[in-house]
């Protein structure tokens, strides 16, 4: 199976570079993981809604040029479906058993995700009706992921 995490921004905090390399080892016995960072823009002061929207768009173009049609998209967005861990690992373990050889998520930047990646999105999943910082996201993400697999192959994880 290939886990692809697509976000715009890098991760510059030395605890998140650290936590992201601690679960993508942990994780490298049960998948094949990749972390893709686009450019994230810069939101001015003030912005205007359309403001926000041509950002959102233009991230989403980023994100979407690193996706292709036989991914499976899973979207975080707040809106999304909520699953606990139990539910998360059987949604992985139904998709790699339908044939599903790629699931990508998908982190939005400061302002979300734009329409287009919802569009592309097979799934939206939402962690919490909070906002997190998306390197921080990147953490909870992967913790989740790893969490799923441990589940997946009848491992011990703390409840």
């Amino acid at each position: 199976m290939k886990v692809k995490i697509v976000a715009p921004g890098k991760v510059k905090e030395k605890f998140y570079v650290q936590a992201i390399a601690e679960y993508s080892k942990r994780l490298s016995k049960y998948c094949n993981l990749s972390i893709v960072e686009v450019a994230d823009e810069k939101t001015p002061e003030g912005a205007s809604k359309h403001e926000e929207e041509l950002i959102k768009n233009k991230e989403g173009d980023r994100i979407l040029s690193h996706i292709s049609d036989s991914e499976f998209v899973i979207a975080l967005a707040i809106k999304g479906d909520m699953l606990d861990s139990v539910e998360h690992a059987k949604k992985i373990s139904s998709l790699t058993l339908s044939g599903t050889s790629q699931i990508t998520y998908v982190i939005g930047g400061s302002l979300g995700l734009s329409d287009q990646v919802m569009k592309r999105a097979d799934m939206s999943l939402s962690f919490s009706k909070m906002t997190f910082p998306h390197q921080l996201m990147r953490v909870i993400l992967l913790e989740q992921i790893y969490r799923a697999f441990r589940i997946i192959n009848n491992e011990p994880y703390h409840k």
